[in-house]
């Protein structure tokens, strides 16, 4: 602990701090961030909500399917959004931030990788790419497992069924949640029976689970991809502590892993692990909060420690 006070307390005036929180709107008080109910969004909006408490902000985090969060962040009804999965969600994208009734504030996460998957079995078995699936189907019962209803992934999927893509025609969708999904992936893995899932790095279920990825769908899900940091049309300049902050904010594959295992499969807090996380990289930390004060225009560094 005395390492940490050093690291983050050692310096207590931050130099060239660019804002002065005191000049926000009053409405920046709180922040609104979506949350689609993701194991690896409960980590970033974790980290931004404990900054922010720490910053004498207040946080609401509504879970909301991915469309809605967008529509509530071109109403102004969302704040900010840390979870749009590129190029997952590039329709989405293209409605509003490309045609800039949303902004962008900054990548917060790269080389992510988000496609259907199988069992390391049924790879070994023949199932290597998308097109594979079809010689397989009796195997799979024609069923494809996907997360909750209205994720761009899911309508992507749901576009190969619909055109016959890959010989898919006929095939069912099944759309439940993040956890629902995996669960089915348990039992199957269990009795060694062929199943087909969305599945997503980073995550824990890599680890958990011996798996392949499908090469072949790079049309609707690319070859590798990242993650943004979204807000409503404007918000930086109105709430430019909150979005200095937000900008800021970068993670790695590593550190969301290892907090979603914490928290998954190691039945932790998810607060907890986030905080211990937190504590044991007081450099990670003190580099979000460059160019950041507290809500009253203080010292960052030294407000969130005294929250930690």
């Amino acid at each position: 602990m005395k390492t940490i006070n050093a690291v983050l307390a050692g310096s207590l005036l931050l130099s060239g701090v660019v804002f002065n929180a005191q000049a926000e709107d009053a409405s920046c008080a709180t922040v609104k961030l979506g949350d689609p109910g993701w194991s690896d969004i409960a980590v970033t909006n974790g980290v931004a909500r404990i900054l922010l408490d720490g910053l004498g902000y207040r946080t609401e985090t509504p879970t909301l399917a991915v469309p809605i969060i967008f529509a509530g962040l071109h109403k102004g009804q969302i704040d900010a959004f840390l979870g749009n999965w590129m190029p997952a969600q590039q329709s989405n994208y293209d409605k509003f931030v490309a045609a800039g009734s949303v902004d962008k504030l900054a990548q917060n996460l790269s080389g992510t990788e988000y496609t259907l998957a199988v069992p390391t079995y049924a790879y070994e078995a023949g199932v290597k790419t998308f097109a594979d699936l079809q010689k397989f189907a009796e195997k799979f019962d024609k069923k494809l497992y996907g997360i909750g209803s209205g994720a761009p992934a899911n309508e992507s999927i749901r576009k190969m069924i619909e055109t016959n893509e890959f010989g898919l025609g006929g095939w069912k969708l099944v759309e439940s949640s993040e956890q629902a999904m995996l669960v089915q992936v348990g039992r199957a893995v269990k009795r060694e029976q062929f199943v087909v899932f969305l599945g997503w790095t980073p995550h824990p279920m890599n680890v958990q689970y011996d798996m392949k990825y499908l090469k072949g769908g790079e049309k609707y899900f690319g070859e590798s991809g990242s993650v943004n940091t979204l807000a409503r049309k404007g918000y930086a300049q109105q709430c430019p502590n909150v979005g200095k902050l937000l900008a800021n904010l970068q993670f790695t594959q590593d550190m969301e892993n290892a907090i979603m295992n914490q928290v998954l499969n190691e039945n932790a807090n998810n607060e907890a692990a986030i905080k211990a996380w937190l504590k044991a990289n007081p450099a990670v930390v003190e580099g979000w909060l460059q160019g950041v004060t507290t809500r009253e225009g203080g010292d960052a560094r030294a407000a969130v420690l005294a929250k930690l």
